[in-house]
């Protein structure tokens, strides 16, 4: 059929037209043009090529979709060897990269070359995907494969807009890029995926990867891949790295426009680091930099080894994914009572930090991944999330892994649990039904934190209920276990803020004996009965074995203080607890007493009022210190009433009991030697 010659030129026009708004749109992320623009004048186009079939070409924009899924995908050999980067982790191996490249090319040349510099990119997290163009058209293109032999992928590489079917020259050419899912996409398709009960796919790598292999071109296209390429790779490449990166801009192809040129290993230091704080902040996943030696010329001289060039090295960013094992679940009870199961982790350093908690967010998430304790299992950290656990590596068992059972009673006060029936957790969260319940564990936490205990800075009210509520923290022991990668994550903590409690923590591992005793809450056990404490029984093993007849010779503990004192001790729950903190790093201090054989040794003082040369505390430390004892109330024992201005009830209880009173004129007179 003879085609008029306005209907062809209108195709081309069409075709023309049709392809520029694709790249003002896939390349060059023109916010102007939509994919409606194309739409219509790519119906018109096909319109006209069914009437005409000769007007099809192979470049053509109708061609990007192919009507016929395959049945399976060819081989292609590839002309060029397809290489992998090796890897670099930090700047110690990044510097002896250089130094073994600079040592070669010293070695061949003669010396040392001036004018190295190096490009450094972006590393986008896809699939590798090599182009072959002839005279201009796209021919095929295809995975890296072995390296040797890649599947053919061509007619879904052709439903991505990014991808040109006919170069801006009409050139001979192979090429490099990456293909990739955006963010939003994967979660679109996660989204689809969960409403038909499919797995979900891990991340966009995965993703790309899962799509490209599509035997339908059509579920390809719904997909809305991107390309970017990076490398020529035919012998028709440009002197320099940097000026190839220009030329495949020039063809038309999408390349990443973060690249850099340097000259040295601060300068790439300096790309790295920033582009590690901001690789969430493109539509791409990036898992690190590729360096590249600039000149083409000095690539040549350095080579390849057997899997990789010796010009390149990929810089990678800390793995956000690792494998570790599950050493304890327990049962964390939030603000509103719903008891969440985190995961206490052997150490597992993620995207730079250590980490040793993960969430499990309820109990069918257990059953789903059937988690046990004593599993190996893989972790994920992404981004500003918590850490979580993605999946059980089964065949890591023993046979000694224990299962995980759904608890009927709260951990923190033993009241029943009970099922969400309404809001969004319904039927899958537990709580427990006692409301009182978290408010209390809070004030216990509080407690221990607290100047007159442990004193831990930078750990006030709302942090350890922060930290109790995303599940970090069960007891105050589990303190001592966090790192500053547990913390990152968490809302008003940053890798400053983070380090700095977890500095305060470690600090305050080390702890005197009447501290210890006073924070670990016992009931009627207040700052001045744990020092009398302390002072009795010298360390906390004889204070467990404390009958009740020893504890009731302390001045000032009665049967009431003492038979809270035993059945604190005698609590396994609380045996427990003490035994963790110990393991856990907790160090009490060899008890050295105040107590000395001086002039006030064996008498009882009681304070009241307010001293003004010096604090109450300070006052009692002195008359420990002379050998004598303070108590809280007055009573036939005492020895003296100190009253200072504004003395309460016990001046008037000391005149009707007959006990004398001391001024603090007085009492400094006492004090002296």
């Amino acid at each position: 059929m003879t085609i008029p010659k306005p209907i062809a030129e209108q195709a081309r026009r069409l075709a023309t037209q049709i392809d520029d708004l694709r790249y003002r749109y896939h390349v060059l992320n023109d916010p102007e043009v939509t994919d409606a623009m194309y739409d219509g004048l790519t119906e018109q186009l096909r319109q006209l090529e069914q009437t005409y079939p000769e007007l099809r070409t192979p470049d053509s924009p109708t061609q990007r979709v192919a009507g016929t899924p395959l049945q399976k995908f060819g081989k292609i050999t590839h002309r060029v060897t397809q290489w992998s980067f090796n890897d670099a982790f930090d700047e110690t191996e990044l510097r002896e990269w250089e130094e073994r490249i600079l040592k070669m090319l010293e070695k061949s040349l003669g010396q040392r070359p001036a004018d190295i510099s190096y490009v450094c990119e972006l590393k986008i997290d896809g699939l590798h995907i090599v182009l072959t163009y002839e005279d201009g058209t796209l021919l095929n293109a295809a995975t890296r494969g072995n390296g040797i032999v890649g599947e053919d992928v061509t007619q879904n590489i052709k439903t991505i807009f990014s991808v040109p079917l006919a170069l801006a020259e009409p050139v001979n050419l192979i090429v490099e890029g990456e293909a990739w899912l955006g963010s939003a996409m994967l979660d679109k398709i996660n989204q689809e995926r969960a409403k038909r009960g499919e797995a979900l796919f891990a991340n966009p790598r995965n993703a790309a990867a899962g799509t490209i292999r599509q035997l339908d071109a059509r579920i390809v296209a719904e997909r809305k891949l991107m390309l970017t390429v990076y490398d020529i790779s035919s012998p028709n490449a440009p002197a320099t790295q940097a000026e190839e990166l220009e030329q495949l801009k020039k063809l038309g192809f999408k390349t990443d426009v973060h690249w850099r040129l340097v000259k040295s290993v601060p300068e790439i230091m300096d790309f790295y680091t920033h582009w590690r704080a901001q690789k969430n902040s493109q539509q791409f996943w990036i898992d690190g930099v590729v360096i590249k030696v600039n000149q083409k010329k000095y690539q040549e001289a350095l080579g390849f080894t057997g899997k990789a060039p010796r010009w390149a090295i990929a810089f990678k960013f800390p793995a956000e994914q690792g494998t570790t094992q599950v050493q304890e679940v327990y049962v964390q009870v939030g603000r509103t009572g719903t008891l969440t199961p985190v995961a206490l982790l052997a150490p597992v350093k993620l995207a730079g930090t250590t980490v040793t908690h993960a969430t499990l967010h309820n109990f069918d998430e257990i059953e789903r991944l059937g988690l046990k304790i004593g599993d190996t299992v893989v972790v994920e950290k992404a981004g500003d999330i918590i850490p979580k656990v993605v999946r059980v590596l089964e065949k890591m068992r023993t046979g000694s892994e224990k299962k995980i059972k759904r608890p009927t009673r709260c951990p923190i006060c033993a009241s029943l649990v009970l099922q969400r029936s309404s809001g969004a957790e319904k039927g899958v969260a537990l709580y427990c039904a006692n409301p009182a319940c978290f408010g209390q564990e809070l004030e216990r936490m509080v407690h221990f934190v607290g100047k007159r205990a442990f004193d831990i800075e930078h750990c006030g009210e709302k942090i350890v209920e922060q930290l109790m509520n995303e599940g970090l923290i069960k007891d105050a022991a589990d303190l001592f276990v966090l790192t500053s990668g547990d913390l990152e994550a968490l809302d008003r903590f940053a890798e400053k803020s983070a380090a700095n409690l977890v500095a305060s923590i470690a600090a305050a591992k080390q702890i005197t004996l009447p501290r210890f005793i006073n924070a670990l809450g016992i009931p009627n056990v207040g700052e001045e009965t744990a020092a009398d404490l302390a002072e009795y029984f010298g360390s906390v093993p004889s204070l467990q074995k404390a009958s009740a007849e020893q504890l009731e010779e302390i001045n000032g503990v009665g049967s009431k203080v003492a038979q809270s004192v035993r059945v604190f001790f005698a609590d396994r729950k609380n045996q427990q607890f003490i035994e963790k903190l110990l393991k856990n790093g907790v160090r009490i201090e060899r008890y050295k007493s105040l107590v000395s054989a001086g002039k006030l040794s064996g008498k009882i003082y009681v304070l009241t009022g307010t001293l003004q040369s010096l604090g109450r505390d300070e006052a009692k430390e002195k008359i420990k210190k002379l050998g004598g004892n303070t108590a809280e109330a007055v009573n036939k024992k005492t020895t003296a009433l100190i009253a200072g201005e504004n003395p309460g009830s016990k001046y008037a209880k000391a005149r009707a009991l007959g006990v004398p009173i001391l001024t603090e004129a007085e009492f400094l007179e006492l004090l002296k030697p």
